[in-house]
């Protein structure tokens, strides 16, 4: 299958602003008198929607909150992750990437980022990452998040690739889910490494020269 795109989520994949986001989303936790927001909790967050992600809070309180305090809510989390980003640079980029996406835009290969935050415009301009993108899709273009496929068909479709020939490179198990709802091939990274949905499993990025060789043949 010769593929003519790869679509990465950012968080986890391209970098790393897990410690940012757990940080934001525990300090929210505790103003509202919310104990027991654990890290494992924070997994769970990975590739939904910022929503989505506070129904996860919330589950620890029996205290009930209308749509518009939600809402309030979920901005409030994001005005302090916003504000963590300032201090953003190159450092925050996954060992390797830099290399990988170089050797994929030498054999031609068009590149996505596919992802549910709506800080990813700002992420990728502050680490250095959006010159090498021809496409962003992220939580500003979509109104379902993951483990829907929109984010990555709307990549796609910027992109101006079939589904079919594009691989998207995961590290979260709705992200897995997401891709191959969308007709396309799907590579596991890092956290989502044992996801039984995907088409290939790998542990670092120097894995993936090999399977971008493989889709190549």
């Amino acid at each position: 299958m010769m593929i003519k795109a790869v679509i990465f989520d950012l968080d986890g994949v391209l970098v790393t602003t897990d410690e940012l986001h757990f940080a934001a989303w525990k300090r929210l936790a505790e103003e509202l008198n919310i104990t027991g927001f654990t890290r494992a909790d924070n997994v769970r967050q990975r590739g939904v929607s910022r929503m989505a992600s506070l129904e996860v809070v919330l589950e620890k309180t029996d205290k009930k909150f209308n749509e518009e305090e939600k809402l309030a809510l979920a901005e409030r989390k994001n005005a302090m992750y916003v504000k963590s980003l300032e201090s953003l640079d190159k450092s925050a980029v996954l060992d390797g990437v830099f290399d990988f996406i170089t050797y994929l835009k030498q054999k031609g290969i068009k590149l996505a980022v596919g992802s549910a935050s709506s800080n990813t415009p700002m992420i990728l301009e502050k680490t250095g990452l959006r010159k090498y993108f021809d496409a962003v899709s992220c939580g500003l273009d979509t109104q379902k998040s993951k483990p829907n496929p929109e984010v990555f068909l709307i990549a796609a479709d910027k992109l101006g690739i079939a589904p079919s020939k594009c691989v998207v490179i995961e590290d979260s198990d709705a992200g897995i889910e997401a891709a191959k709802a969308g007709g396309m091939y799907a590579v596991a990274l890092g956290e989502a490494e044992h996801n039984g949905k995907a088409d290939i499993s790998v542990s670092s990025v120097d894995s993936l020269y090999k399977v971008i060789e493989m889709f190549g043949k």
